[in-house]
């Protein structure tokens, strides 16, 4: 009988299988699960809270959240795949909105998963989330000074970025491992080199930089040209050079291929390919099952049955089908996932080589 480390590796090894072979052979490696709709916050490149869109969410909307016996529902489902390593918990919203945040997580460790919450942390407890094990709090943090942190998140003042930092300090002290989420808009594009020496301060283990994926509305807080300029030529290079002396980890490079795919594209998707058919879902506060954390890309509904049933169903192979022949959806070229896709594919190049890796990203 296999051990679990074996199982686990038989697993990975069949999923990168799949893939060289254009079908799926076992379920997700990572599964997002939203918990709320609502938020305390409203950045100012949200799709769903920022005051800058044409048309504002409605209050019924806001008000959902994730029923907890839904949940355990799925987690148990999930569970019964014996492939899942990992959960993201967050939201449209804050997942700490929904005060049910510390019971899930629990749970999930009771699963034996590894559990990444994706928050502002302005709400969280830090001692709660310590104790109850949370592996990994990616902390969405947009700009490194009052000055542009509350540029970024119009309703925060001076004290709540204050209060960010004392969280993190915390978390420090707990020995709680977090990373930074930095959204590079107009607002927050001078501190690219700034945010380096933030993540250092705090001991935070890595940042992620991501251009802001803009639509609606949000539009109007883009980065200028000249800023895009200013970015490649002089603030990356610059950036990256801080984070080698300060032993800071950092995506720089994938970001820098976002600012150069010009306009308001920040993934050259035709280029990266698609691989979230074979890794990772998203599932709505509604129930409603995404195929990547685009909710333009529905591939299942909880209503309709098992999210087991349906990884493996009709809806989704179609999905994976179309994307592997490179027809891709107009958001694809805002990806949220590029980072994973990136390591991804450097793996199907690595291990079944170039023509497959085209093949897969249709061409």
């Amino acid at each position: 009988m296999n051990s679990a480390s074996d199982s686990l590796k038989i697993t990975r090894k069949l999923r990168m299988t799949g893939i060289a072979e254009g079908r799926v052979l076992v379920g997700p490696q990572t599964v997002h699960l939203d918990l709320a709709n609502g938020c305390n916050t409203n950045c100012t490149t949200c799709w769903d809270h920022s005051p800058l869109l044409n048309q504002a969410r409605p209050v019924e909307w806001k008000r959902k959240q994730f029923d907890f016996d839904t949940f355990t529902d799925l987690a148990d489902d999930l569970a019964g795949m014996n492939s899942v390593e990992a959960v993201i918990l967050s939201g449209m919203g804050d997942p700490f909105v929904n005060p049910t945040i510390y019971r899930v997580i629990e749970r999930c460790k009771r699963s034996g998963w590894h559990v990444t919450v994706l928050t502002n942390a302005l709400l969280a407890d830090a001692d709660r989330v310590a104790a109850l094990g949370t592996d990994m709090l990616l902390v969405s943090v947009n700009g490194v000074s009052a000055r542009s942190y509350t540029a970024f998140h119009p309703n925060l003042t001076a004290r709540d970025f204050e209060k960010l930092q004392n969280l993190l300090d915390r978390w420090r002290t707990l020995g709680t491992p977090f990373k930074h989420v930095q959204v590079i808009n107009r607002d927050t594009a001078d501190e690219l080199v700034e945010m380096v020496r933030f993540a250092a301060n705090f001991g935070a283990e890595s940042i992620t930089y991501k251009l802001a994926s803009l639509r609606a509305g949000t539009e109007t807080c883009a980065i200028t040209e000249a800023q895009r300029t200013v970015l490649l030529e002089k603030l990356v290079p610059e950036a990256k050079t801080e984070a080698e002396r300060l032993g800071v980890a950092t995506n720089l490079d994938v970001f820098e291929a976002q600012l150069g795919a010009g306009g308001r594209a920040t993934a050259p998707i035709s280029e990266i390919g698609c691989f979230m058919g074979w890794y990772y879902s998203r599932v709505t506060v509604e129930g409603k099952i995404l195929y990547c954390c685009s909710t333009e890309v529905e591939v299942g509904d909880l209503a309709r049955g098992t999210f087991s049933e349906q990884w493996f169903g009709a809806q989704w192979n179609a999905v994976r089908d179309r994307l592997m022949r490179g027809d891709y959806y107009p958001n694809c070229n805002q990806c949220g996932k590029v980072n994973q896709n990136v390591k991804i594919g450097g793996k199907v190049r690595e291990r079944f080589g170039e023509a497959t890796f085209l093949a897969r990203t249709g061409r």
